[in-house]
């Protein structure tokens, strides 16, 4: 396995000061489309349009025929009539009365001076004729006067006719619609607008050898357990034939199991990095839309541009936005978008063949939500738990976020470590950055180990607020109460070691805190418990019994006192009356119907209630019997804000109940082993060697 080394960043290459000129905005491709769509308006205006005025027969006889100002006369069929089309003579039509027909020609444009200008309709060709020769002779035309009458066989072009027209234009409007469709699509180099028409596209970020991850196993620390499991995978996609050539299958996928923070992404990332195969990334909830069957419709696209690239890696961060169980709250009907998209991906993990290549990573902190389909083996082979980091693994994980920090000498990666339990990867990279901006606000040169312990503080109670107003009554019950928690904590066995307690405002609505070190531990015995318990409350009962009076400060105790009775009484099974019985609902399954009886549950209660009040009697005598050492806390809260563990050291002497805490063994080493004691037999002279382990034994028993 690699060295968990970070390689030294490269200096950042000099820029030449030059004047860079600003790129000029792309012009908008929609301008253009809109600019077609107004010519092409225009042109069917002009087309469907005519540049001649209607007029009636009297009008042409009176004011035109009349007036000699005809020049000729064109006739035509359209449809059942015969339309004319009448010509005025060039030197008529200066005159005033023709000022509609030289706006038509101006409008559009088109006629000129040779017309036509006007159009009448009559019956057939022959009443036309018939109609006009008696208007001449009415009006005494000459036979050299008489207007030309035509008639034109098939004057009405495919322009003129409406029909074809129609057809013609829709042609146009079409083809002009697909091309702006195609383009909007992606079909001709992609547009803006492509996301409208490829909805049912798969949104996967391919990272290739083009856009390769630069994340490898060596930056992730702390996670040696989940590493090898991944890593054997890459391996898997490396090298087949090592597995397949014993009967072996390349598993389908893996599932990765942890609490937020833990660094499940960032896992992925390095299998991205490692692999050198192409990765496709994405989260659960693109595969969710609005439209119906986009969900499954993506679902088939990813899988089927893997299928192309294979061997390659399909990782779904976040996968229980549609891996959740089927069936289960559903309140919008049978036709359920998330299950119809749940039901594809099932299809698709089990139908690829087991040589393709294709590998499934999953991420998900809420595992018990997921379908039991998605979790059978042939879809998610592995399931990689993912846990919040030890002693070792903080260790590690500081070593790393501390390389790029300027460190002050004294600054130990171990001591961090240990004084951070229950941290997450996540939470231990906020601290460094913490840390290293707290310094640079102090005009620093390096990061101490001060400006660690002061981003600790920061992280676990919030932002330090000194600002903060409050009076100096509620500043004396904000000691008191603090005071109450310290002296409970000292004087207890089962209780974590105190680290510091404070009364200077932090977070949200936080006048005080206490901090302890707790030891890291899978197993509670109910003792521990209970003592827990009464450290909690013992703020409570020191405002009780110096001011008579209670508050609302211990809100968050009072929260933990309850949900730690409860668990024991209705999940742990430490209650005789209630007995070895646990109602615990992992997946919410009994929120409307509970499991038990409403006499098991008013069982369930009135003992909660008997375990709250006997906890709360032990914290009241333990502080009425070290009532001085709680005003002496109280007091020196006052005085100093902030009290360590050295100083109730002074204060209250030596703890008690000393125990070497998971802190002391990490950073100090292992306790030293003693020489082994010879005891002389009293039965014979052989001599014997008790060994630590015995010695201790018979100390406790003692």
């Amino acid at each position: 396995m690699k060295d968990n080394k970070l390689e030294k960043p490269k200096p950042l290459r000099k820029i030449p000061n030059k004047k860079i000129s600003p790129k000029p905005p792309k012009p908008n491709i929609m301008w253009f489309y809109a600019i077609i769509v107004v010519v092409i308006l225009g042109l069917a205006t002009l087309l469907n349009g005519s540049n001649t005025s209607s007029i009636t027969f009297q009008r042409f006889s009176e004011q035109m025929l009349k007036q000699h100002d005809v020049d000729k006369i064109t006739a035509y069929r359209s449809g059942d009539l015969i339309v004319a089309d009448v010509y005025i003579k060039s030197e008529s039509l200066k005159k005033s009365q023709y000022n509609d027909a030289k706006k038509e020609q101006r409008q559009f444009n088109m006629g000129g001076a040779d017309g036509p200008q006007y159009q009448f309709t009559d019956a057939s060709f022959e009443s036309l004729k018939q109609s006009i020769n008696n208007a001449e002779k009415d009006y005494g035309f000459t036979d050299a006067d008489k207007v030309s009458i035509s008639y034109e066989q098939g004057h009405e072009s495919l322009l003129s006719n409406w029909f074809v027209q129609c057809i013609i234009m829709a042609i146009v409007l079409v083809a002009v619609w697909l091309f702006i469709m195609r383009r909007m699509s992606g079909g001709a180099g992609g547009g803006p607008g492509g996301q409208i028409f490829n909805i049912g596209k798969s949104k996967a970020t391919l990272f290739d050898k083009e856009a390769q991850v630069s994340v490898t196993f060596n930056d992730v620390a702390g996670l040696e357990e989940a590493k090898q499991e991944v890593m054997e995978i890459v391996d898997f996609l490396k090298n087949p034939k090592k597995y397949t050539n014993l009967g072996g299958k390349i598993p389908k996928g893996a599932l990765l199991i942890g609490s937020p923070g833990t660094g499940k992404t960032l896992l992925a990332k390095a299998v991205a990095g490692e692999a050198h195969v192409p990765f496709f990334s994405l989260s659960g909830s693109d595969f969710v839309e609005m439209f119906v069957g986009v969900g499954a419709s993506r679902v088939r696209d990813l899988f089927r541009q893997a299928k192309d690239k294979a061997p390659c890696i399909i990782f779904i961060d976040e996968i229980d936005a549609i891996g959740r169980a089927r069936g289960k709250n559903n309140f919008v009907g049978g036709n359920d978008e998330r299950e119809n998209t749940l039901n594809q991906l099932l299809v698709e993990m089990d139908g690829f063949g087991t040589d393709s290549g294709i590998i499934i990573l999953a991420a998900t902190n809420r595992p018990d939500v997921l379908d039991s389909a998605l979790l059978r083996p042939g879809r998610f082979d592995r399931q990689v738990s993912i846990d919040k980091p030890d002693l070792n693994g903080r260790e590690q994980i500081f070593k790393v976020h501390l390389k790029p920090l300027k460190l002050a000498d004294g600054v130990d990666a171990k001591k961090l470590s240990a004084q951070t339990p229950g941290f997450a990867g996540a939470e231990i990279a906020n601290v460094c950055n913490e840390a290293a901006l707290i310094a640079a606000r102090k005009n620093k040169e390096a990061v101490d180990m001060q400006d660690f312990q002061d981003a600790i503080d920061r992280v676990i109670g919030g932002l330090e607020k000194k600002n903060t107003l409050i009076t100096p009554e509620e500043k004396r019950v904000v000691a008191y109460h603090e005071a109450g928690h310290a002296i409970a904590g000292w004087f207890l066995e089962h209780t974590d070691p105190l680290v510091k307690v404070s009364i200077v405002p932090r977070g949200v609505a936080a006048l005080g805190y206490a901090q302890y070190l707790p030891n890291e531990r899978f197993l509670v015995a109910r003792e521990e418990l209970i003592d827990d318990m009464t450290l909690s409350m013992g703020g409570r009962v020191a405002e009780d019994i110096t001011f008579g009076k209670i508050t609302t400060g211990a809100l968050s105790d009072l929260e933990r006192i309850t949900r730690v009775a409860y668990g024991m009484v209705r999940i742990y099974g430490m209650n005789d009356k209630v007995g070895n019985v646990s109602f615990y609902d992992p997946q919410g399954e009994n929120q409307f119907n509970k499991p038990y009886s409403d006499t098991t549950a008013e069982l369930i209660d009135t003992e909660v209630r008997n375990l709250v009040d006997f906890v709360y009697n032990k914290a009241k005598d333990l502080l009425i019997a070290h009532r001085e050492g709680l005003e002496k806390v109280a007091l020196k809260l006052l005085e100093k804000e902030v009290l360590f563990q050295s100083d109730l050291e002074e204060i209250l002497g030596k703890r008690p109940f000393e125990h070497r805490t998971a802190y002391d063994k990490f950073v100090n080493g292992p306790e030293v082993v003693p020489e082994p004691v010879v005891v002389a037999s009293e039965s014979n002279s052989e001599t014997f060697e008790t060994s630590p382990e015995e010695k201790e034994a018979s100390a406790n028993k003692e």
